[in-house]
């Protein structure tokens, strides 16, 4: 952000009056300094990402360079990248992740969405959290031109996202040895589903998920834990690039896969569950459920059905 005298403000005001702002943020916007001293990974080339190099004339740039100043003065060492790249959006999407993601920025027509991925674990006193108010994991601030951010809120948000992702790789941790990270990030297949070689384990299942790109790795992750949760003893593989769960000597009896509007489950004899699973299969026998972005998993029917599922004999694959 750069400097402006009085003539030059009074000029962007009359062209722009209705800038967006950051309640609490000290002189955010009007006198920030030019040069960085904090090291972090930047991409220039993404919107609101260390736009340094040219003039932020957009409000939606000026408003994601507001908002990542505050995120690396809430949580200094938190790592910034660029994910997601693609044709239809060459940009990619800004990411904040500090033992996990934390956050998401996508600049809209009309607004600028921050998606925190476990924002229902975070407790916000200041009602901060406007949209995707009905998922069980994330949570979303919207903000339109115009809207004020408790800056200070904002901040303690960012540092309960931290708190609670380092809260969760510790429950995660194994005591057997982890098995060595890919050499390189999976391919993405049709759908932005990961091609994982085939392989038995939490390891594979895991590496899974960690590819799994924007909201639908959170929904992955859930997933994965009711399984775990419902059946401790679960087996688990990935075949077919999709994560299976099955019972030692009675087969598979659930999966799911990643699509490019929703995560699919599979319950091999789902035909047999009470109630039935909403999805119907071509094959009688297996019923499907689709989670959606917007959806609101039944996290107690979800489990009902797993542990239905998981005493039926499975399929043998």
């Amino acid at each position: 952000m750069t400097k402006h005298n009085a003539k030059s403000d009074q000029s962007s005001q009359a062209n722009n009056p209705r800038k967006p702002t950051v309640k609490s943020a000290p002189k955010i916007g009007a006198k920030a300094n030019t040069r960085r001293t904090t090291k972090h990974p930047t991409n220039e080339s993404s919107p609101g990402i260390d736009a340094r190099n040219r003039p932020l004339s957009d409000w939606r740039e000026q408003l994601l360079e507001q908002l990542r100043r505050l995120i690396h003065e809430a949580v200094p060492d938190i790592v910034e990248e660029c994910k997601w790249v693609k044709p239809s959006n060459p940009s990619g999407v800004p990411v904040w992740s500090h033992a996990g993601i934390i956050c998401t920025g996508e600049s809209y027509k009309q607004f600028v969405k921050l998606t925190f991925a476990r924002g229902a674990a975070l407790p916000d006193p200041h009602k901060l959290f406007n949209s995707s108010l009905q998922g069980n994991t994330r949570r979303a601030i919207d903000i339109r031109e115009g809207d004020v951010i408790n800056a200070e809120a904002f901040k303690d948000l960012i540092r309960g996202a931290a708190q609670v992702n380092q809260q969760y790789k510790h429950t995660r941790a194994k005591a057997a040895p982890s098995a060595k990270s890919p050499s390189k990030t999976p391919k993405l297949l049709s759908g932005d589903n990961p091609q994982i070689a085939k392989g038995y384990g939490d390891a594979p299942v895991q590496a899974y998920i960690a590819a799994i790109p924007g909201w639908k790795q959170v929904i992955g992750q859930r997933l994965d834990e009711l399984i775990t949760r419902a059946i401790p003893h679960v087996n688990k593989a990935v075949k077919w690039n999709s994560p299976f769960y099955g019972i030692e000597g009675q087969g598979w009896f659930l999966s799911f896969h990643c699509f490019t509007k929703y995560m699919k489950v599979a319950f091999f004899q789902g035909a047999l569950l009470k109630p039935l699973p909403p999805g119907e299969s071509k094959q009688k026998k297996i019923r499907y459920l689709d989670v959606h972005e917007a959806d609101q998993l039944d996290e107690r029917q979800f489990t009902d059905w797993v542990k239905q599922a998981s005493q039926l004999p499975g399929e043998r694959i």
